[in-house]
């Protein structure tokens, strides 16, 4: 195979596969020397716990699964499990049927390939959806607004915190924003590391659909947003935070695969931008750090102003 550029950065494989197979093996051996990052999970339902965690940019699934029909596993990765711009790559060691292949590909695959494939081949097209990936991810860390979700990057946020600070500045008016983090209710659900994706898409309806037309949303971390709130006071602040965690938590229905959730706040605000000036940057920063310390508070009250 005719040399190829550098990655950006080592694209990041989960590939689904019992260990010993060929398919374990042939992709160590291929990958590994051509700068991939590889993990494997041994089962269907491995994966399905994995994939939020790992994040990766590609995940190779062998149709031949120990415990879960493999069509069934990518069709619940697309639907609650995986980013939108996580590929899945179905691979067979048999010669895969016109419907099988249709089955893979209704189910969100990006391709549905055989054992029959060359290696190069192979290559090639893994190569250039790793490419493609990490082009994607270039051009949504420079974007202002995420085109999937229509919520704020964290890049817009900031930008909309310098311009809402000008503004609440000159006006000698409050200014707040409130981090909101989501995760599985332990009551209604087990216990995860990381919220589902579809979960995460839900909560971000949610709040789209019931702040105010002047707040600012958007991504703050894996599972937490950012809310710009002008004209709103550090008491103002605190009700939004309590009205926004409950709506997420009681709103429905719930998508199918979404469970229960629980949401912790933080919050910083001002009362008067000319009289106390905060960076936006550093407002953004210190709600952020204020959803830390509700997260870390047990239970109780899971709502923290920043600095109490």
């Amino acid at each position: 195979m005719a040399p190829r550029p550098p990655f950006s950065r080592p694209p990041v494989v989960l590939a689904v596969s019992v260990a010993g197979t060929w398919l374990r093996q042939a992709l160590a051996s291929l990958l590994k020397p051509e700068g991939y990052r590889v993990q494997f999970a041994s089962s269907g339902r491995e994966l399905l716990e994995r994939a939020a965690a790992v994040r990766p940019d590609i995940v190779v699934l062998d149709t031949d699964l120990p415990d879960l029909d493999a069509v069934s596993v990518c069709r619940e990765l697309r639907q609650n499990r995986a980013a939108w711009d996580m590929p899945v790559m179905m691979i067979t060691s048999l010669l895969v049927t016109e419907g099988e292949r249709r089955a893979g590909l209704e189910a969100g695959a990006w391709d549905y390939l055989s054992i029959v494939l060359r290696p190069e081949e192979l290559m090639l097209k893994l190569d250039a959806i790793a490419r493609l990936k990490l082009d994607l991810e270039r051009a949504l860390e420079q974007s202002s607004v995420n085109p999937v979700s229509g919520l704020y990057t964290r890049r817009g946020l900031e930008r909309r915190a310098r311009e809402l600070a000008a503004d609440a500045l000159r006006r000698h008016s409050p200014l707040a924003c409130v981090a909101l983090g989501i995760e599985p209710d332990p009551k209604g659900a087990s216990a995860r590391t990381a919220p589902l994706p579809g979960a995460v898409a839900y909560a971000a309806t949610v709040l789209q659909a019931s702040a105010r037309a002047s707040d600012a949303i958007g991504d703050l971390t894996e599972g937490a947003f950012a809310v710009l709130a002008p004209a709103t006071s550090p008491e103002h602040a605190l009700s939004m935070a309590r009205r926004l965690s409950r709506l997420i938590e009681t709103a429905g229905p719930r998508p199918a695969g979404v469970p229960p959730l629980r949401v912790h706040a933080g919050y910083e605000a001002t009362a008067n931008v000319h009289e106390t000036p905060i960076g936006p940057v550093s407002l953004i920063e210190h709600a952020g750090a204020a959803l830390i310390q509700a997260r870390a508070a047990g239970p109780g009250e899971r709502i923290r102003a920043y600095g109490a």
